[in-house]
């Protein structure tokens, strides 16, 4: 059995997915690797490229060609074809650290000689501004000792600013299977789904404070820019609504308080981005679009609804009128200055 299995989505990656397959292959031996490059019917060089690496690993890259299924089809599609112990998603414009990358592994080496192998990795990632070339770590050293394997209930708190991205996250690929991860296609934005609807399946953590995931940022066609958040809206609030819908009140009550916590912030953050993306777009279909969405909240968690409709830092994107609006995408533009998330 191999001991990670990294997918690599790719649809007319041509330019930039060589630097991503090279830092994944730098990081262990072959017979240790697996990379499933998920071809996603490109239409340039991408095909090509990815069947010479196949060609040229054989015992560690495999190419899946699929007519076109957006990002969450790629990412099942290398779920389906998974043998690695540990998941890795990695997308074609990004790359792993390779000192960083070397140490994950030697973790992991170590973890799959364990009698019960830790559920879940959590590492730190970088935001690589292209534009200005500088960088700018996440890191959640507050949140996790590090190198210890804990349970939710030996978490500190998250700030409220502060959650987990796909980015930071290395899940055993039977933990994957178990939650029933399956994601729309033709959707962006699902990264928000394999960082959340596994997590009430994870028992045991592990935070390995290393700067492993290079999130490459300021291709005008990335999904994050302002112009695609606004021209997708509707699949941004897909996947809020598939969030929302996966946490029942049974399953939220059953999880450590602490994740439960976790769960509820969470869903706040992602709420207050779609409500910011709604102020961006103006459109009065997509004001009433977040409308329903705030409504699908109240009739599932009405506690969390009114909590963050009228507690929280939530309430300044959601202030009705032309001040409220103002209001709200000067919050807007604030976080994005500080973070640089787009």
């Amino acid at each position: 059995m191999k001991l990670i299995t990294f997918t690599v989505p790719c649809y007319n990656s041509a330019a930039y997915m060589e630097k991503c397959l090279d830092s994944l292959l730098a990081c262990a031996p072959e017979d240790e690797l697996e990379i499933i490059i998920v071809d996603d019917g490109s239409t340039d060089r991408t095909a090509v490229i990815a069947d010479r690496y196949a060609s040229d690993h054989p015992l560690s890259v495999q190419v899946v060609h699929q007519p076109n299924g957006g990002h969450g089809e790629g990412i099942n599609q290398g779920l389906r074809h998974a043998t690695g112990l540990y998941f890795k998603v990695v997308d074609s414009d990004d790359w792993i650290d390779l000192a960083c990358g070397q140490k994950l592994m030697a973790r992991i080496r170590a973890e799959a000689q364990a009698a019960s192998p830790v559920d879940l990795f959590i590492g730190n990632f970088v935001y690589e501004h292209v534009e200005d070339g500088t960088q700018r770590p996440m890191r959640l050293r507050n949140v996790f000792p590090a190198g210890q394997v804990i349970g939710w209930d030996g978490i500190r708190r998250f700030r409220m600013s502060q959650f987990l991205s796909m980015h930071t996250l290395y899940y055993r690929t039977a933990v994957l299977r178990e939650s029933g991860l399956v994601l729309p296609k033709h959707t962006f934005y699902v990264d928000n789904l394999v960082a959340y609807i596994p997590l009430p399946h994870v028992r045991t953590l592990c935070y390995l404070d290393l700067d492993l995931y290079r999130y490459f940022i300021g291709r005008g066609d990335q999904s994050v820019t302002e112009a695609n958040l606004i021209k997708r809206i509707d699949q941004h609030m897909l996947v809020n609504r598939i969030l929302i819908e996966s946490c029942s009140s049974e399953l939220i009550a059953r999880q450590d308080p602490k994740l439960r916590h976790y769960m509820k912030n969470f869903i706040r953050i992602l709420m207050a981005v779609t409500s910011s993306i709604a102020l961006l777009s103006d459109k009065d279909e997509d004001f009433a679009k977040n409308r329903a969405l705030w409504q699908l909240l109240k009739a599932g968690h009405s506690s969390w609804y009114y909590g963050f409709r009228y507690g929280s830092a939530v309430t300044l994107v959601n202030l009705p009128g032309k001040i409220g609006h103002k209001t709200g995408l000067l919050g807007y533009r604030i976080a994005q200055k500080i973070v640089k998330f787009n």
